[in-house]
């Protein structure tokens, strides 16, 4: 049972934890690394890692989502993005990239993402990441998914992601018709990951959609100012686990229809990572963690997606800093920093040996306890 807080005569609070505020507990078997496998599968693709790269055009273009799916991740393009507005956008990440903290960052974007999204252009990205060989996926807002889904399916992705700031199986509007994720998905030969999600309501319900995977968070991390602007804040661990815990029951509902869930906020290092999987999750999505990687098409700047709303930005801009090294080294090592944020995988990997887990499925049973 959840501990429930009193906050004030006859206003209650539900204790969550975040996952700095627990830790991995040993069993009392160890293993051996190499025969630790980090594998996943989502649907009918398999990945190497469990890391899905956020779409955000700071970390994701169609050349770094190639490079991250050639890696064994998988990659996700916004078709909102700066990508799908310009022809080649690149001079305007450079621009991005030299802002400094003194810049008026959050008007600037705003500027450049008021240019119109060209649909001529997602089809010619996707081909582009197609001809890369690996896994095809994108994301669009639940606003835009009716309008570009005919595109979007058109040129031929292999995994869609519906992704908001907060997404319900249940929108309710008085001026426009509704996504209906049940029925869209239904119509639909390709697996959707559909999120984010904060609680176990809205994770049993988003699995009732159909969808293959769900995210679970909203991306907080030092630049998401969605506390100070919607006051939600989400703890990472008990968000993850709530929704372990709606799968469970949603495996019992069907007979076995198991739903990936996608951690998505406050993962930074390989620690957290592990953390994040041993709470329940079956991936995690990188943002700014990636822009530390020389092949970050914004040369290590950082926004979020919803960095550039027009009325209601949710994210600061981060300042660009130098390169810890290329993306395969952030990713499997070597590391020569001791603070877990290069070989996030061989960290994972080593977790799991220390933890006696043979793979993902296995460690999501590890022990956990609260150490703060």
């Amino acid at each position: 049972m959840r501990d429930v807080v009193e906050i004030g005569m006859g206003k209650t609070a539900l204790r969550g934890y975040h996952l700095d505020d627990i830790a991995i507990v040993p069993s009392r078997r160890t293993r051996d690394v190499d025969d630790v496998s980090t594998a996943w599968q989502l649907d009918a693709y398999p990945f190497k890692i469990p890391c899905v790269g956020h779409p955000s055009d700071a970390t994701m273009s169609p050349a770094s989502a190639v490079a991250l799916g050639q890696l064994g991740g998988l990659g996700v393009l916004n078709v909102e993005g700066l990508w799908t507005r310009y022809e080649d956008p690149r001079k305007i990440l450079d621009e991005l990239a030299a802002l400094d903290e003194e810049a008026p960052a959050t008007r600037r974007l705003q500027e450049v993402y008021a240019e119109p999204i060209r649909p001529e252009l997602i089809a010619e990205r996707v081909r582009e990441i197609r001809e890369g060989g690996v896994t095809v996926a994108v994301r669009v807002s639940p606003q835009h998914t009716l309008a570009l889904a005919p595109v979007i399916l058109d040129a031929g992705v292999d995994i869609l992601v519906i992704q908001g700031t907060l997404v319900s199986a249940e929108h309710v509007s008085t001026t426009d018709e509704p996504l209906n994720l049940k029925e869209f998905i239904a119509d639909l030969d390709l697996p959707v990951i559909v999120g984010g999600c904060t609680d176990y309501k809205t994770a049993l319900h988003l699995m009732r959609t159909g969808a293959a995977g769900v995210i679970v968070g909203v991306g907080a991390d030092e630049w998401s100012t969605t506390d100070t602007v919607l006051g939600i804040r989400v703890p990472m661990a008990t968000a993850i686990a709530d929704a372990a815990a709606a799968r469970r029951d949603y495996l019992d509902e069907t007979g076995g229809r198991y739903v990936h869930l996608i951690a998505d906020g406050d993962v930074q290092t390989s620690g957290d990572i592990a953390k994040a999987l041993g709470c329940g999750a079956d991936a995690v999505m990188l943002g700014e963690s990636l822009t530390q990687a020389e092949e970050a098409p914004a040369n290590g700047a950082w926004w979020h997606s919803v960095a550039s709303h027009p009325k209601l930005p949710r994210g600061a801009f981060g300042v660009a800093g130098p390169p810890l090294g290329s993306l395969e080294q952030l990713l499997y090592g070597p590391a020569d920093d001791p603070d877990g944020q290069l070989n996030l995988f061989g960290g994972l990997k080593r977790a799991m040996a220390k933890c006696g887990y043979r793979d993902l499925k296995e460690f999501q049973k590890v022990g956990l306890v609260i150490d703060r």
